[in-house]
């Protein structure tokens, strides 16, 4: 059992190591701060596909983590983390106030559901009950599992995408840009007809406008995910509302990025999201 708390167990004791996951460094810095005042050795990641990659290469006791962050959301994140490590504990802190998105967390196997701001106290009695240390199983490696072949490369079918937006020439735009990069990219106008589309065939990444006439993206997302739970969601805003973005997060994409497109930026998301399909055998 790891001992935790200043002094326990002498200067030898084995320090146990939380995960801080928060895409605002003024939080993420306030709980480092706290936790390791209480004899914790803490690490940070800023979005989700860091705390992925930080819990398969440093195995921490634990992790806080946010729901609303790029990269990887903090649903999606939690689901993976427990993919990985079924044993992990997980608090999730948020500021989104559905109940549904906290039960959804529970569900996904969150140790507790802390709401913001935090109380420390709290945080830290339920780090103090819950988290212990499991060593790594024998004889395996704690760099993500999955990535390489030993029969060498195999010849992968070309990634499809799904673009959603009622802008015919954002449509346009991005078909031709990905379509040149080996994509089989589909277009839908509005969120009934890329359900529909959907449904047909399931896309591996879906660029999903926020501001749909009718049925929005974000009242979309959850529809979305129950039918295509293993596609990437990035979602795209003409305006830069940061608490629309975090709600879209919260509920599960991927990633999100603002009008005008930063298309480097935007291709970086979509390699991410097929990276990581890839290395964990999704696909």
């Amino acid at each position: 059992m790891t001992e935790i708390g200043p002094g326990a167990g002498g200067a030898e004791a084995v320090r146990t190591r939380i995960l801080v996951v928060d895409d605002e460094p003024d939080i993420r810095d306030m709980i480092a701060e706290f936790l390791e005042g209480q004899g914790f050795e803490v690490l940070h990641a800023s979005n989700g596909l860091e705390a992925l990659l930080q819990v398969k290469r440093m195995r921490p006791d634990g992790v806080i983590l946010d729901l609303g962050m790029p990269r990887l959301g903090g649903l999606e994140a939690l689901k993976r983390i427990h993919a990985f490590d079924a044993t992990m504990t997980v608090v999730v802190v948020t500021a989104e106030a559905d109940p549904r998105i906290r039960q959804q967390a529970l569900t996904l196997g969150a140790t507790a559901v802390l709401g913001k701001p935090v109380n420390l106290a709290d945080l830290f009695a339920v780090l103090r009950e819950k988290t212990r240390r499991v060593p790594a199983p024998s004889g395996t490696s704690p760099e993500p599992a999955g990535i390489s072949n030993p029969s060498g490369p195999q010849p992968r079918p070309m990634p499809r995408m799904l673009v959603v937006d009622d802008d015919p020439d954002i449509r346009t735009v991005l078909q031709e840009f990905f379509s040149l990069r080996n994509y089989d990219v589909r277009v839908a106008a509005d969120a009934p007809g890329a359900i529909r589309d959907i449904i047909h065939a399931a896309p591996d990444v879906i660029l999903l406008d926020i501001n749909l006439p009718g049925l929005s993206g974000v009242e979309a997302l959850p529809t979305v995910h129950a039918i295509a739970p293993r596609a990437a969601v990035i979602m795209v805003s003409g305006s830069p509302d940061v608490e629309l973005a975090k709600r879209a997060l919260a509920h599960g994409a991927f990633d999100y990025t603002t009008k005008p497109i930063d298309l480097e930026y935007l291709v970086r998301s979509v390699e991410i999201a097929g990276a990581m399909r890839v290395a964990e055998g999704e696909d």
